[in-house]
């Protein structure tokens, strides 16, 4: 058809600068897995506690299952609204140390609900120069007027706080754990910027829940500000191996989303297994009592073996170490040369990470024993070389 000619040249263009992008199908998920009877280290998966096969989680997906029944079959405030949410939403609110919490179906739905719930048009955002694309999005539905201050610079922060017009609300949003850097946002400091001039703040927390804090609570526990930040967004994705989106709230910011998030009000509930298994994995996290910190501590010293082989891992302090490459076609080709020995690490190329920043981006998870890390150091050094 002539009117989709630019397609074929769009998808040229982006096969040019080495950009095109293209599903691979997998056989199964983790952070180890098998292709075609071969074994292959995956640090391209989120599954930071490999909880997604747990067996205990598993079983507490299928119970669910037999027990509610495929999905919710509607809406959350139709008849969507089954005792398992109810129950999720409660042990949520609990482990993030909030008064509430409101599951979304998933981490891009909870972002852009939230944040087109916060502010308006006459309303001001401020976010960090590296959050996730969801944010964004949000920021966009919601029509505010945008400033993004200095990845991880609170004094940036403040000096476009300075400037902002008495009128209208205020909100600051970062992340926690940045998921392409792998570091860590000065949440103290950014959050007493923003209660000086009066702003809320809104932290994502998607890949810090499960891994830091007390018994996975993320960071803003760790930190002690669960009184001062305002918004606590998670996903259950990541560290709990399953599916969906959340937000851990006042009571009265829930009763509001409720309300007014339309990615919340015009979607159906998340379906029964899907929600037992981030009930269960919340419990096998409970009774492990700290598991984040066992990956933590593998992370450190395979992060440390990469720069001892003198590679940039940015200022990674988390499970997840970037190796930054630069060049596009560069990171693919290193990317392949690590399939061939059994490792896969997807290349990350714009728009998803900065120009000239194409990176190897590699996501530990409790899958990778120690042997497995000091023996994929030396290959992806090798193969970097």
């Amino acid at each position: 058809m002539n009117s989709e000619k630019w397609i074929d040249e769009e998808l040229a263009h982006l096969r040019e600068k080495s950009l095109e992008r293209r599903l691979s199908v997998f056989g199964e998920a983790g952070g180890k897995i098998k292709i075609e009877g071969r074994t292959f280290l995956n640090f391209s998966s989120n599954d930071y506690l490999g909880l997604s096969r747990h067996p205990q989680v598993v079983s507490a997906s299928r119970r669910y299952l037999e027990s509610y029944g495929c999905g919710a079959t509607a809406s959350r405030l139709i008849t969507g609204t089954l005792e398992p949410h109810a129950e999720l939403e409660r042990a949520i609110a609990a482990l993030k140390g909030y008064g509430a919490s409101l599951v979304f179906g998933s981490g891009f739905l909870a972002n852009a609900g939230i944040i087109a719930s916060l502010v308006g048009r006459s309303d001001h955002v401020f976010a960090d120069k590296l959050v996730h694309a969801s944010i964004i999005d949000g920021i966009a539905l919601s029509r505010a007027n945008l400033k993004r201050f200095r990845h991880n610079d609170p004094e940036h922060l403040e000096s476009l706080l300075k400037e902002c017009p008495r009128s209208g609300r205020k909100l600051v949003v970062t992340e926690s754990v940045f998921s392409m850097d792998g570091d860590i946002a000065p949440l103290p400091e950014i959050i007493s910027v923003a209660a000086r001039y009066g702003a809320m703040t809104m932290v994502d927390e998607a890949h810090a829940t499960g891994v830091f804090g007390p018994r996975g609570s993320g960071l803003i526990r760790e930190y002690g500000l669960d009184d001062r930040v305002n918004v606590s967004m998670g996903t259950l994705s990541k560290a709990l191996g399953g599916y969906g989106g959340f937000v851990a709230c006042s009571p009265a910011l829930r009763e509001l989303l409720v309300n007014r998030a339309r990615a919340f009000i015009y979607t159906t509930g998340l379906p029964p297994a899907v929600v037992g298994s981030a009930i269960g994995a919340l419990a096998v996290i409970e009774k492990a009592g700290n598991p984040g910190a066992q990956l933590l501590g593998r992370a450190a010293v395979f992060r440390n073996r990469l720069q001892d082989a003198d590679l940039n891992v940015l200022n990674s302090q988390s499970q997840i170490i970037p190796v930054l490459i630069g060049d596009n076609a560069r990171a693919l080709a290193v990317a392949q040369r690590l399939k061939s020995e059994g490792i896969l690490a997807v290349a990350i190329r714009p728009p998803t990470v900065p120009e000239g920043t194409a990176r190897l981006r590699l996501s530990l998870t409790l899958d990778h024993s120690e042997e497995d890390l000091e023996w994929a150091a030396r290959e992806i050094a090798e193969a970097c070389r």
